[in-house]
């Protein structure tokens, strides 16, 4: 029987690293719920057709295009004449039987709500008008 001392062990360092296990599990039961939870938004998809250089030409013909301005008071001008909003669909209709595929390009003044542009654009797809345009800032504005 010796009666030295009992070796003892090395003592354990502290852990230095960071175990990640637990997040990247976290982060897979995120990706799955957001997953699954997606398509219940009710995000609604609209395909648009954004125009590219060359289809951006001046139409053949002014005959076959109208042009709907509305002034910052609200005011409403069909190719330049006034015309009162209980009176433009009536308007609206007439012209595009006169001419059908007609266009109608609309003016609206930054200070008008979005709702009632969109509002005028109902009235005149009701109406008949086929195509429907809406001018951007820098485009000409029709003067009365």
């Amino acid at each position: 029987m010796s009666f030295g001392r009992l070796s003892r062990a090395a003592a354990q360092k502290p852990m230095s690293d960071i175990n990640v296990t637990p997040m990247v599990d976290v982060m897979l039961v995120l990706l799955v719920i957001f997953i699954m939870a997606a398509p219940s938004l009710g995000v609604s998809r609209v395909p648009v057709g954004l125009p590219s250089h060359s289809a951006a030409q001046a139409p053949a013909s002014s005959a076959t295009v109208g042009t709907l301005l509305i002034d910052a008071q609200g005011g409403l001008q069909f190719n330049g004449a006034p015309v009162q909003r209980a009176d433009l669909p009536a308007t609206l209709a007439q012209w595009t039987r006169a001419s059908p595929g007609v266009e109608l390009v609309v003016q609206a003044d930054q200070a008008i709500p979005y709702g009632q542009v969109v509002s005028l654009m109902d009235m005149a797809q009701a109406a008949g008008v086929s195509q429907l345009g809406l001018a951007a800032q820098g485009a000409a504005v029709a003067k009365p």
